[in-house]
Order: C-alpha cells, then sequence, then structure tokens
C-alpha cells in the first residue's frame, strides 16, 4: 500500500507532463502500475490505430460508459505524449443516441439508425474533446463513408486531411457516417474501416479493443478455453474456435475482426485484439507485454497495394483468365496481368476502376486497377505484347493472405 510520502516519491520520478495525467481520477495502486509502465515504455515514435468498439464505449444498459473513456482518453494522452501518432477509431454514436430518445415504434430500421447517430455523435464526440482537453489534447472528429475510399483520388484527399491533423498534434477521431451510410454504402463495421485507415496512414501498429480478452480455442466463458497469444501470419487454424455472434450494441462480431486482422497483417502492420475495459491496456500493449492476441505480420507492401487491398466492396467489373495467367500472377515473380491470358470481360469499368479478377473455374484470385477501360479490355483481351490491363503494383491477390 503506497502511504503520501511515497505517492509524492512517485510523483517526482515521472516526467512533469505526465502529473496532471496520471493523477486524474486513478487509485494509488493503479498509479503505481501506469507509472512503471511509462517508465519502461519504448522511445522511438510510432503510428498507432486504436479502433474501440461499443462495447467498450457503451454501458450495458444503454448509454455511454463515462468511465471507459476516461480510462482510453487518459492512456492515449499519455502515448500521444510520448511523441506517438495516435487516430482513434470509435464506435458508440448509435448506442449513445439509443440512450436518449425514443423514436416511434414504427420508425423502420434505417430511420432509427440514422436517427440514433445524429443524436448520438453529438454526445459521443463532445464526451472526448471534454475529457482530452483536461488533460491537455486536441482532438477532431472525422465521419467517414465508404464512398470516401472508393477510388485513389478520394483515398489520398483522406489520407492528406489525416496526415494534417497529426502534424498539428491533433488526435483523428473517426466513426463512419451513419446518418449518410445506409445499405450498400455502409462498412460491414468499424473494423473494416479501422482496416482501410490503418493501411491508408501506413500504421506500425493496429490495436482493436473488445469486451473479450483476445482470441480463444474455443468459446471465451468455458473455463477450459486458453487465450492464444499469437497467430502466425497466413495460419488459419483459429477460424474454427470462432462464432460469428454480433456485439449487442455494434454490427461486428469476432469472424470479421479476425477476418479483416488477417488481411491487415497481410499487409505488413501487426494487429493486437485485446480487453478495452482492462486497466492500462494500451500502456501494456505499447510496452510490448503479453496481453490480447497478436496477428503477427508478413513483410511491408506499397501504400498503393494496401489502398488496392482493401478496394474489393468498389469493384465495377470483372475479367476472367486462363490457367497459364492464373499461375503466372501467383508465382512468387512480379507480374502484371496481360490482355494474353484474359478470356472474358464482365461489366463495365472506366480507367482506374476496380476490377476482379477471377479463373476460368470461378475462383476469385484478387482485385487490381485497370489501366484502360472495359471497351478496349475487350479489344485487345488475348492479344500478346499489348499493355498490361493492371500493372503489378495496382495488383492484389488473395494468395497474398498467406504468403
Amino acid at each position: 500500500m503506497l502511504n503520501n510520502h511515497s505517492l509524492k516519491l512517485n510523483l517526482a520520478l515521472i516526467k512533469p507532463n505526465y502529473k496532471t495525467i496520471l493523477n486524474h481520477s486513478i487509485h494509488k495502486e493503479q498509479f503505481f502500475n501506469l507509472k512503471t509502465l511509462i517508465l519502461r515504455m519504448p522511445k522511438r515514435k510510432k503510428r498507432i490505430v486504436i479502433k474501440v468498439g461499443s462495447n467498450v464505449v457503451a454501458q450495458q444498459g444503454g448509454g455511454l460508459d463515462l468511465k471507459s473513456i476516461e480510462q482510453l482518453t487518459r492512456q492515449i494522452s499519455v502515448l500521444n505524449k510520448e511523441g506517438n501518432d495516435i487516430i482513434l477509431i470509435s464506435s458508440g454514436a448509435v448506442a449513445a443516441g439509443r440512450s436518449l430518445i425514443t423514436p416511434p415504434k414504427k420508425t423502420d430500421e434505417i430511420s432509427k439508425r440514422q436517427l440514433f447517430a445524429s443524436v448520438g455523435q453529438i454526445k459521443l464526440i463532445n464526451l472526448y474533446a471534454e475529457q482530452f482537453a483536461k488533460l491537455g489534447c486536441l482532438c477532431a472528429q472525422v465521419l467517414v463513408t465508404k464512398e470516401d475510399f472508393r477510388d485513389r483520388e478520394h483515398y489520398i484527399n483522406m489520407k492528406n486531411c489525416i496526415a494534417v491533423l497529426l502534424q498539428n498534434n491533433v488526435i483523428p477521431i473517426l466513426n463512419e457516417n451513419d446518418v449518410i451510410s445506409v445499405t450498400e454504402l455502409m462498412f460491414t463495421d468499424n473494423d473494416e474501416l479501422a482496416g482501410l485507415v490503418s493501411g491508408m496512414v501506413d500504421a506500425d501498429k493496429l490495436v482493436i479493443l473488445s469486451n473479450v480478452k483476445g482470441i480463444y480455442d474455443g468459446a471465451p466463458n468455458k473455463s477450459t478455453s486458453k487465450l492464444i497469444p499469437f497467430i502466425e501470419f497466413g495460419d488459419t487454424k483459429f477460424e474454427s474456435f470462432i462464432t460469428s455472434e454480433k456485439s449487442n450494441f455494434g454490427r461486428g462480431g469476432m469472424l470479421t475482426k479476425c477476418s479483416m486482422a488477417n488481411k491487415v497483417a497481410s499487409m505488413g502492420i501487426p494487429v493486437q485484439i485485446a480487453d478495452g475495459k482492462e486497466a492500462n491496456i494500451l500502456i501494456q500493449i505499447n510496452n510490448q507485454l503479453h496481453v490480447g492476441t497478436l496477428f503477427k505480420p508478413r513483410k511491408n507492401i506499397s501504400s498503393i497495394k494496401k489502398w488496392v487491398a482493401h478496394s474489393e466492396g468498389f469493384v465495377k467489373g470483372a475479367v476472367f483468365i486462363d490457367e497459364g495467367a492464373q499461375k503466372a500472377l501467383q508465382s512468387n515473380k512480379p507480374t502484371s496481368l496481360l490482355p494474353v491470358g484474359i478470356t472474358k470481360i464482365e461489366g463495365s469499368f472506366k480507367k482506374g476502376e476496380i476490377i476482379q479478377i477471377i479463373s476460368n473455374a470461378g475462383k476469385k484470385l484478387g482485385v487490381g486497377k485497370a489501366q484502360y477501360n472495359s471497351d478496349k479490355a475487350a479489344e485487345l483481351m488475348s492479344k500478346k505484347n499489348e499493355k498490361a490491363l493492371v500493372h503489378y503494383d495496382y495488383l492484389f491477390l488473395n494468395n497474398e493472405l498467406s504468403k
């Protein structure tokens, strides 16, 4: 048990800019543990994307969990003041709105979601802004839709927006704009958004905070189940342990989290899934302590390929290729998709749009950015010595998820 004298001594050991942060709403025992972790934290600047699920920031009975948000903002401010770039992706707007207003029973589900999101987003961002201000940090709201990632130009605009915020030491807080994002315009969930943003900003790490400690080799609520600390890149055996059950407030479940984590790891970015309610969880992760489940990454890939990798939802057309082209693309040698190997074209696409690449047997092989439109592709189909329809730099194959 710490006495007043030892607490004063511990305060003196910590850099002055932590004094206010760590003494705010924190027990002496928690303070000591957090102080110890901070003193051991690595000093190299990192860019970390943190995704916080609805079950972390929302109370079980509805409304926002102030204590949980206070704990998260306090940890993020510590990482920020260490010189790390932090991008926060936070769910919770719909959960917040649901506690503030009750629509008539006849209101359809899409309208309800728009209503809850409109009312709740103000509550959510104001609470974050208030908590960060107490800690000497400035945050910004960035609401996005799937359309913002649909082409390279929109993608670069979004990337520049986040970059200028980070350059000015502002913490971007992203959330899907549920007010206008409906049906096909919606992300699968904020896990998908987190994956897109991680690739966009060349993150050093993606942290997904949920209401479970990580991936288990069985049902998390069973005493016989054990936490899986590491998942090697390309290993998919763990998928048999995971259910498709979704959270109480959000759209996502552990299955979608793991699918997205695999894709992000394939881009060279490590992904850690952990319990967002656990005390000082972000400090522990940044200090490389063994908490949660870490998806180990493959070697890094270019930022352009990272964009293409997450563009499957924006496919405008498809090309079918023969066995020879398939073998060439899936070999270890960098290979572009040439017209000579194309056997059929489906749909209409323009230059610069994303197209699906499919084998003659009907297997989806990957996606790529077209260097010319579908009319020209049809004209050049099966011809030799012609310009590649998809250059290697703008090509992402599904087998790269396990290479």
